[in-house]
């Protein structure tokens, strides 16, 4: 399944939105939120790291792995090893982000793992490294068969999609989370912090969006490998 437009032009449009995105959520947490620090004694300032990291770190990495595979004119190898480093990055960030998550309530005495935003997000960051472990075991190295390649593929596209669309959706969900926790602690529901964060949550969804608009897209004339798979 395709659709008719290159997918190296489209993805043009997520890159756009990537810088969008990771501008926005850093003026949130840096000028309305206060900064970014991994020791405080205002343990906010630990807490603004995690949608630093799960946005710029997990998702739009995570979405540029994704499209690398499909988009860039190169050789298979090359994109194989672009794929794996960008998801590598973003696994790795992912787990940080989480930490700072756990980091700052530990140390605010607020109780961890109490919302169905945190429940998805150790199972998705889980999903997520259970499909780059066995993605490198079996297309990178020590590498299966070529028919087990050939059987995996369209399954490890397919996961992939799918824990990358929680991660987007869940985002979003933790997006509301915070702001609604915010307004009930007296911010403007129409006040410019607000109006930021909600379209910074849209703005992750249309790049998520069009991550997936990119990878139904037409890849490389010489490619055949890739995202054609499902």
């Amino acid at each position: 399944m395709a659709i008719g437009v290159k997918a190296l032009h489209l993805s043009f449009v997520p890159h756009a939105l990537a810088i969008a995105g990771a501008v926005m959520v850093l003026v949130w947490c840096i000028h309305f939120r206060g900064g970014l620090a991994w020791e405080s004694s205002n343990k906010n300032l630990i807490f603004n790291l995690h949608p630093v990291l799960m946005l710029i770190g997990f998702i739009i990495l995570g979405g540029e792995a994704i499209m690398s595979y499909k988009s860039l004119p190169l050789k298979k190898e090359v994109k194989k090893v672009i794929h794996l480093v960008l998801h590598a990055t973003a696994l790795i960030l992912g787990i940080i982000g989480i930490y700072t998550a756990f980091k700052n309530h530990n140390e605010s005495s607020i109780p961890n793992l109490y919302s169905v935003h945190s429940w998805l997000g150790i199972g998705i960051i889980t999903l997520y490294g259970i499909q780059w472990i066995y993605g490198f075991l079996i297309f990178f190295y020590p590498g299966g068969s070529t028919g087990l390649r050939s059987e995996s593929l369209p399954w490890h596209v397919l996961l992939g999609l799918f824990v990358y669309i929680l991660a987007v959706g869940n985002a979003t969900l933790g997006f509301l989370e915070k702001l609604t926790f915010l307004e009930n602690s007296g911010l403007d529901k129409y006040g410019a912090e607000a109006y930021l964060v909600n379209f910074t949550a849209i703005v992750t969804v249309l790049y998520g969006a069009f991550v997936i608009f990119t990878v139904l897209s037409q890849g490389p004339q010489e490619d055949d490998y890739s995202y054609s798979a499902i």
